[in-house]
């Protein structure tokens, strides 16, 4: 059985060996962890597996370390296995000068052709040398194998030429 966790704490409260230490308690195991600092904050997400009485005792454990840390946390038994979907998977960059809705208009177009988005990262900074906000993203993608991957590059470049957007589309290489 598995249990997705989601977490939004102070970074100063760690709040992450805690529940590390709940998970150890309890007889269960990471299958992923990630997390990542947010100004003062600590956001993570983790994917757990155990037996069903493992996973009950640590939900009980992890209402009491939400309750103890003043942190807020939510977790959610996937209903079943993943499905495995089949593509090609790419990463995608991208870097623009900071304006509204760059990320919603990329991650549409993305979507409105099937393309899978496993992971996405993106943050705002100053450009060195200069007084400009630059925005920039990190996709990896799952591109189906119905999807003509140069006709996707094609259309996807000349997308980001219309809001002058540089961007990079390529196999992950391993």
């Amino acid at each position: 059985m598995q249990l997705a966790i989601t977490v939004l704490g102070e970074k100063s409260n760690g709040f992450l060996g805690e529940i590390l230490s709940a998970l150890s308690a309890c007889q269960c195991n990471v299958l992923e962890l990630r997390t990542s600092n947010l100004t003062e904050l600590t956001a993570a997400y983790l994917l757990i597996d155990g037996n069903w009485n493992h996973i009950a005792k640590l939900e009980g454990m992890l209402d009491a370390i939400k309750i103890r840390l003043e942190i807020q946390m939510s977790f959610l038994r996937p209903s079943q296995e993943p499905q495995a979907i089949e593509g090609v998977p790419y990463t995608l960059e991208t870097i623009s000068v900071d304006k509204n809705d760059i990320l919603f208009a990329v991650t549409s177009f993305l979507l409105d052709r099937g393309i899978c988005i496993e992971e996405v990262s993106a943050s705002r900074h100053s450009a060195a040398f200069f007084n400009t906000s630059v925005f920039s993203t990190k996709f990896i993608l799952l591109v189906p194998p119905a999807v003509r991957i140069l006709s996707l590059r094609e259309e996807f470049l000349d997308f980001c030429d219309s809001l002058n957007i540089d961007a990079i589309l390529e196999p992950v290489k391993r």
